[in-house]
């Protein structure tokens, strides 16, 4: 959703007419996760994806109807055996979108821009159409706490039970309530960051792919001239510190991955010495395996356990036999996406 409020914002101050297709649930090899969304205008602008380009011609018609009638749709689609190329998933998924007209999301719109600009974790609780489907939607928060025009009485300690309970695993789901009355629990989870140590040349493509994979991205590293905005403009945060001065203060917990670059121990020493015994997701660090094996000499002398050090990804990322500091990005990336997907699919 955050990727949608600049047009939104926008198409709001022109005066367009808008409608909202989210993915509710999907079953199979569905080509976009639940919570995916695709907005249109009446003037047929629209932005956003539901299904990779499966069915998103015959979604944006089905947008645009909503926007005529006023009401709101639950579409499903699936595999279209020799037609699936016209308006089916040739992928072999089936899923279900839920389309609105944007006037159902006015209630906590400008709630729920506030939060997620703010990078606060939280889940949205709204009612799938039915014969006595109340309006409105729900924005809880992980303390508890809620907000929002969705008309629940008896209901609404239910929802927000259901709503912590999905925030807390981390994914969207429809919920039965009662038999007349179904939740959709749409889930923002705090988010991911990539946290590099080490203003490098290599920092630089891993940082703005690591964006586009929807990671927040921080930049440490003590020397002045390397940790400046000017050299990476597209990081989240750039601070100029020692690693062991900076790390504690960033809350390492399970949303953060650690990347080592500078192949200097005295930077990179001492951020490994607080980034291994955290909670943080991963920890990585480039390097030869000979530099590895020196490092992690050095790490045992300074105390650390060897429960601590098996959690060290060195020579960092996968091998994929790249050279170049791009193509070494991609490596690293590519285990730091593959360990949080790893950790999702446990949990």
């Amino acid at each position: 959703m955050k990727d949608l409020f600049p047009y939104l914002d926008a198409w709001q101050g022109a005066g367009e007419a808008i409608a909202v297709a989210t993915v509710v649930e999907t079953w199979g090899s569905a080509p976009r996760p639940v919570g995916s969304k695709l907005i249109a205008t009446g003037s047929g602008g629209f932005t956003g994806s539901v299904s990779a380009g499966c069915v998103e011609g015959a979604v944006i018609e089905e947008c645009a109807a909503v926007i005529r009638s006023g009401a709101t749709r639950l579409l499903k689609y699936g595999v279209a055996d020799d037609t699936a190329w016209d308006v089916g998933l040739a992928c072999g998924g089936t899923i279900r979108i839920l389309v609105e007209p944007f006037a159902a999301w006015q209630g906590v719109y400008e709630d729920l821009h506030r939060r997620l600009d703010a990078r606060e974790p939280l889940a949205i609780v709204s009612v799938l159409p039915g014969p006595a489907a109340p309006g409105g939607r729900l924005v809880v928060r992980p303390d508890g706490s809620a907000e929002g025009d969705l008309e629940l009485q008896d209901e609404r300690q239910a929802a927000v039970a259901a709503a912590l309970a999905q925030l807390a695993f981390g994914q969207g789901v429809v919920v039965p309530l009662t038999e007349d009355l179904t939740l959709f629990v749409e889930v923002y989870p705090k988010v991911k960051r990539l946290i590099v140590v080490g203003a490098v040349h290599i920092a630089d493509p891993l940082l703005g792919m690591a964006t586009l994979a929807g990671f927040d991205t921080l930049v440490v590293d003590p020397r002045p001239a390397f940790a400046t905005r000017e050299r990476f403009p597209q990081a989240s945060r750039v601070i100029q510190g020692w690693p062991d001065d900076v790390l504690p203060g960033l809350g390492l917990d399970e949303t953060a991955f650690v990347v080592v670059l500078t192949h200097d121990p005295k930077v990179d020493d001492p951020a490994l010495r607080v980034a291994l015994p955290s909670a943080a997701a991963y920890v990585g660090a480039l390097g030869s395996k000979r530099t590895n094996r020196l490092r992690l000499e050095r790490l045992r002398e300074a105390g650390l356990s060897e429960t601590d050090l098996a959690r060290l990804h060195a020579p960092v990322g996968l091998d994929l036999g790249g050279k170049s500091p791009g193509e070494i990005a991609v490596s690293i990336l590519a285990q730091v996406v593959q360990v949080c997907n790893r950790s999702r699919s446990a949990a």
